[in-house]
């Protein structure tokens, strides 16, 4: 049996959206395929600080910060936070035009004062997933703390969350040659989501550098994903999977569709594609 390297996103893959407890089925499946010899990664936007409460289950590395964080076994293999001019520059921008702004450091995160409020008078609009999912964060001690708390230490991406897409605009306009901009699926009520993230690395780019450092072909590697920030994550693995539960159009581009995050998707498949 070839060495696989196994890149599972998190949030509404591994684990119910702002849940940090996969199913026992995926943990069982996650066991079954390191005694088969495969490596499992968390690939995730969250940053490192957020995965804690997961690192328990023994994974064999972590690519955080959708992709700028990448830890490989106890060693880091990749760090790159914004400069501070980068850093500067789109906090403000931000600011001017009415964007809440979560900045995710290795250490923790920090939000927007007003942001838990924004999320408590809006998130029964249409069932919004993301709202309900940011909501569940701030209130699971994920560690994410007001913004007046900050203290300088380096960013490695920065969550967005907006009412109108127009107020997107200046800040694509001056941000746009460093910084791509992650934007999940508009919802029917107009809310808006994304991250903003250097152009330097994403999940596929990190998936790349983590098969070279095994020394594992990208071919022999397997991804599993349910949004539109896992694109470049798909588009570079060997085998792309999404989840049931996921983005529709994702599940347009992936290789496969499996099971929902509740339907013990991830064990299915590892049985289907023989991880286990």
């Amino acid at each position: 049996m070839r060495k696989r390297i196994i890149f599972l996103d998190i949030d509404g893959t591994l684990t119910e959206p702002g849940c940090n407890e996969p199913p026992e089925s995926a943990l069982t499946a996650i066991r079954g395929a390191q005694r088969n010899g495969h490596l499992v990664f968390l690939c995730t936007g969250r940053n490192y600080d957020m995965l804690r409460p997961l690192l328990r289950y023994g994974f064999d590395g972590v690519i955080a910060s959708s992709g700028a964080y990448i830890l490989c076994g106890d060693k880091v293999i990749y760090d790159c936070p914004m400069t501070e001019e980068e850093k500067h520059l789109a906090m403000e921008v931000l600011r001017k035009n009415g964007i809440y702004r979560t900045v995710e450091c290795v250490d923790g995160s920090y939000t927007d004062e007003g942001f838990k409020r924004f999320l408590e008078e809006n998130e029964g609009e249409g069932g919004n997933s993301e709202l309900l999912r940011w909501r569940r964060q701030i209130e699971a001690s994920l560690n994410i703390r007001p913004m007046a708390e900050y203290g300088g230490q380096p960013v490695y991406k920065i969550v967005m969350m907006l009412q109108r897409e127009k107020q997107l605009a200046e800040p694509r306009e001056v941000l746009g040659d460093a910084f791509a901009f992650c934007i999940q699926e508009h919802d029917r009520y107009g809310f808006v989501n994304g991250e903003l993230i250097k152009r330097e690395y994403n999940k596929g780019t990190a998936l790349e550098k983590v098969c070279g450092y095994y020394g594992v072909p990208v071919e022999d590697s397997v991804a599993y994903g349910d949004s539109m920030n896992d694109l470049e994550m798909m588009e570079a693995t060997g085998l792309s999977v999404c989840m049931e539960n996921g983005s529709e159009k994702l599940k347009e581009l992936a290789d496969d569709v499996c099971p929902s995050v509740k339907e013990d998707g991830i064990y299915q498949s590892f049985l289907k594609y023989g991880l286990i």
